[in-house]
């Protein structure tokens, strides 16, 4: 009998949905700001769809998370009618879907023009030069969450206040909290080997309902696969369960934000060895892995907008709060931008802290990545490491992050080494988005101005 992670060829997609007695599969792709969207497919249709793709209209990558269309960017808009796209069936992504009896998930990436947007073929663009370079890459994400006894009706019918997280109050790696909902977590853990994104640490966080998954390492490719899809279905199992999961970088101001921390290496290709260990070196910190830590420092004001996405993002870079407001590095240092984990040359990596729930894994993958590699292109040095608290200590010369989104989206849009490694198509694009999203914010009202200004200015 197949089995959908052994899947690699269109032949064997076919022989699995034909194994199977499937009238239909799901399908599936990731948007700019990574929300999947996708539909149920029929058999005929898939079938053909293997081998000569399908088309799926591009306004997915000309609307924001709410389904509003950009009025700001050429590639898709009024002005094009929004046709469709041509889209590839990536045969070797199959999956299981747990909820639905014998069901068929298959991611899917953009083809033809539309590739120079689609965040999936950002991030392989990348992965495939540092391969040109001799470096396989590999990365593990770990996401907080925070988890409520809410569903969609009643947070709305709340106005997303008053919420009730699923359990109360600051107990961090609680084994009581664990064993209580025992069922849940099992529920997750059997999801995540069935799914292909294994987690292998699962533990409360500090702050009410909020959990850590740390997902298992893999290429760079398939770490943004697993990232994404363990984001979507943690949502979807919770919905099920009655709960809600979100990934806000902060939705509140009472608690900690939410980290989405990326784990990255790299291994020589030809040899298999770790291009990041040097065990004559101090800390075994290689010369490449000097480089890379030194381009992520110097491209991190620069490719913010792609770490940092959302308004809400920039509630969570603040001082005090576990994330950093600039672009610092350190071994072993937690209030660090960038964290030199030493280790041999299996375990030898970085740990990109600035990551945050709310980004799309994709091109934090690819922001990550590409400016680790790009400062391995250029034999950048990085700065001193920062010893203690990186809040304080930091020096004069380290740069300072961009405060906003706008500001974010403008260093981007104005980066030659962003255009370089994404292509001037996605960064164009981009950072319109990011305009729309920050234009979008200021429309609206908010509490904090009624409270302050409506009867004393």
């Amino acid at each position: 009998m197949l089995k959908a992670r052994e899947i690699k060829t269109s032949q064997e997609a076919r022989a699995i949905v034909e194994e199977r007695g499937l009238s239909h599969v799901k399908v599936g792709l990731f948007d700019i700001d990574g929300v999947m969207r996708g539909k149920y497919m029929s058999r005929a249709k898939f079938y053909s769809a293997l081998e000569k793709g399908f088309s799926f209209c591009d306004v997915v990558l000309g609307w924001d998370v709410k389904d509003q269309l950009y009025d700001n960017t050429r590639y898709t808009g009024w002005h094009t009618g929004y046709p469709d796209a041509p889209v590839r069936i990536l045969p070797q992504s199959c999956r299981e879907v747990p909820f639905e009896d014998n069901m068929l998930l298959f991611l899917t990436e953009f083809d033809g023009p539309a590739q120079a947007i689609c965040p999936r073929a950002v991030l392989r663009r990348v992965v495939e030069r540092c391969f040109s370079f001799g470096y396989e890459p590999y990365a593990a994400l770990e996401y907080e969450f925070f988890l409520f006894s809410e569903t969609p009706e009643s947070v709305r019918e709340k106005g997303f206040r008053n919420l009730k997280p699923l359990t109360p109050d600051f107990f961090g790696y609680s084994m009581l909290r664990s064993s209580v909902h025992g069922e849940l977590y099992r529920e997750i853990l059997d999801m995540s080997v069935s799914m292909d994104f294994p987690i292998e640490g699962l533990h409360t966080e500090t702050g009410p309902g909020v959990l850590e998954a740390a997902i298992a390492v893999d290429g760079v490719e398939a770490a943004g696969d697993k990232a994404a899809l363990f984001k979507t279905f943690m949502k979807v199992l919770a919905q099920r369960m009655g709960l809600m999961a979100t990934f806000m970088s902060r939705w509140s101001s009472e608690y900690p934000g939410q980290s989405g921390h990326i784990h990255l290496s790299l291994r020589n290709s030809s040899s298999g060895d770790s291009a990041f260990y040097d065990s004559s070196r101090p800390q075994g910190i290689s010369q490449i892995m000097r480089h890379f830590i030194a381009g992520q420092q110097r491209l991190m004001p620069q490719f913010l907008a792609l770490i940092a996405p959302t308004i809400n993002s920039y509630r969570r870079l603040v001082p005090g709060f576990w994330a950093p407001t600039s672009a610092t590095w350190g071994i072993e240092n937690r209030t660090t931008a960038l964290r030199a984990i030493p280790g041999d040359s299996q375990s030898q990596r970085i740990e990109y802290r600035l990551g945050a729930a709310d980004a799309n894994p994709y091109l934090a993958l690819a922001a990550a990545l590409g400016s680790g590699l790009y400062g391995v292109m250029q034999q950048w040095q990085p700065s001193e490491p920062i010893a203690g608290n990186a809040y304080t200590v930091a020096a004069e010369t380290e740069q300072v992050l961009p405060a906003t989104l706008w500001e974010s989206a403008q260093r981007f849009r104005d980066s030659e080494a962003a255009r370089e490694l994404f292509g001037s198509d996605f960064v164009d694009h981009f950072s319109a988005s990011r305009e729309w999203e920050e234009r979008e914010y200021r429309r609206h009202v908010s509490d904090w101005e009624l409270e302050r200004y409506f009867e004393i200015i």
